[in-house]
């Protein structure tokens, strides 16, 4: 059998030597693809917490920003460590790790409820960080690696489409099991003496544990399926001869990284996504209550759900659209008509401005993940990969940044309203991204390596 191609008896994909497979191995993939909505469910139920939070703790715009500050803060810091994990292990590995981490962070949330202070929840909220950083960083790639090159963009984007459905999950168990006994939580204890409010507060503590209970009985089931199971490799190989330049050092692939000009743009493009998608998530529940003052906040959570299934159909939508045309084409149009929900959002005093918000999610839809594959396609050396795909993950610490920019905004000009010109500017910098972009591969067709 020839070196550069190696085949398993017991499996029905051959491992190709740039990385890709012969073929997509089904059962795997689908395994796979669950994993996609979990993460999903943690980011969805931060938009819950950061209301909750607000009340109990007492805190300002900026304050609750945390809240993503400390999720996003966790990819930032262990993108790298999961990549290096990925070079020297597999990416099942990582994956396990990952899902460890993420039990372990829901689990912490039951000691927090008790602590009852703010920074204990973070802390329980930085652990799931963590897991979510190194099932990230594993996972996208691993995705585009899972069957032939020529269908990497799609494969993602498939694998994408199951993310909605985990934050909407995340959103509904928030709203029936947190917010789930109706009202405003915010004014039942304006009305309470300060004696009550302790009570009440530490009563609402207990009910974060709720959703946790149930995703860790997911994560533990889904942990146990993935260990069993026979997963590909997925990963460039080389003859013995070869094998010293197919392991990079650090310091050759920053090297390398960091002069892709094209590349970087674009983890600059998902660093700038991926705050803008947080603050108008964390901000939606907010700017509804803000604009009608007698909405409760399990009504006001109802708008997310909204916003989560106007991303779901986005992304089949753009999916259409990513067969028939050009990936760079497609994102040029939503990222510019994402921007002008964002302006109505910011400019009109009424309830069309949430629903300007909501509209917005349907223009998400394909953004990261056709900017994480269209950046990872500027890596014509796939010995840096795993390194480049944790490179775009670390760019999720625009989640952590952009918040509480807008938080900011919000406390200084006294508006939540106003403060959503923050994500229509950072829409507005991605619509020039994929213009220049799709500019670029028009003057170079011979260039383009999209897939």
């Amino acid at each position: 059998m020839d070196s550069k191609v190696k085949k398993d008896r017991e499996q029905s994909w051959v491992q190709l030597p740039d990385g890709y497979l012969s073929r997509t191995p089904m059962f795997q993939f689908v395994i796979l693809c669950l994993i996609f909505p979990l993460w999903g469910a943690a980011a969805s139920l931060n938009d819950i917490l950061i209301t909750q939070f607000k009340t109990v703790f007492t805190l300002n715009d900026t304050a609750t920003a945390f809240v993503q500050s400390a999720f996003y803060g966790g990819y930032f810091l262990m993108a790298i460590p999961a990549s290096i994990l990925i070079k020297k292990t597999s990416y099942k590995l990582a994956i396990l790790i990952g899902l460890l981490f993420y039990i372990i962070g829901c689990g912490l949330f039951f000691p927090a409820s008790h602590v009852a202070t703010y920074s204990m929840f973070l802390v329980a909220i930085f652990a799931i960080a963590i897991g979510l950083s190194f099932l990230e960083t594993s996972c996208d790639t691993y995705a585009t690696m899972f069957g032939p090159k020529d269908t990497a963009n799609k494969r993602l984007n498939v694998a994408n489409v199951l993310i909605p459905l985990g934050d909407i999950m995340g959103i509904v168990l928030g709203k029936y099991l947190i917010f789930g006994e109706g009202g405003n939580i915010a004014d039942k204890v304006a009305k309470m003496s300060k004696a009550e409010a302790e009570v009440y507060n530490q009563h609402l503590l207990q009910l974060t544990l709720r959703p946790y209970k149930y995703i860790l009985i997911v994560l533990i089931i889904i942990f146990i399926v993935l260990a069993i199971t026979k997963m590909p490799r997925a990963k460039a190989f080389s003859t013995a001869s070869e094998s010293k330049e197919a392991q990079p050092s650090l310091g050759e692939t920053f090297n390398y990284l960091f002069h892709n000009k094209r590349y970087m743009k674009g983890v600059l493009c998902q660093f700038i996504y991926a705050g803008m998608q947080t603050t108008v998530w964390s901000f939606t529940i907010r700017l509804a209550l803000r604009l009608d003052s007698h909405i409760s906040d399990a009504a006001a959570s109802t708008f997310m759900i909204y916003s989560y299934i106007a991303w779901f159909f986005g992304k089949l939508v753009a999916n259409w659209f990513l067969d028939r045309y050009s990936i760079t084409k497609v994102l040029t149009w939503f990222s510019l008509l994402g921007t002008i929900s964002l302006v109505i959002t910011f400019t009109v005093p009424n309830i069309v401005a949430v629903i300007a918000a909501i509209a917005t999610s349907f223009f998400f839809g394909p953004e990261w993940p056709t900017i994480y594959a269209h950046t990872l396609d500027q890596i014509h050396e796939k010995k840096y990969t795993e390194t480049g795909g944790a490179f775009i993950v670390m760019s999720l610490i625009g989640g952590a940044i952009v918040p509480t920019i807008q938080g900011r905004v919000s406390d200084l000009t006294g508006s939540m309203q106003l403060s959503f010109i923050v994500p229509a500017i950072c829409f507005a910098l991605i619509t020039l991204y994929f213009w220049t972009e799709h500019r670029w591969e028009k003057a170079h067709p011979d260039e383009v390596q999209e897939h």
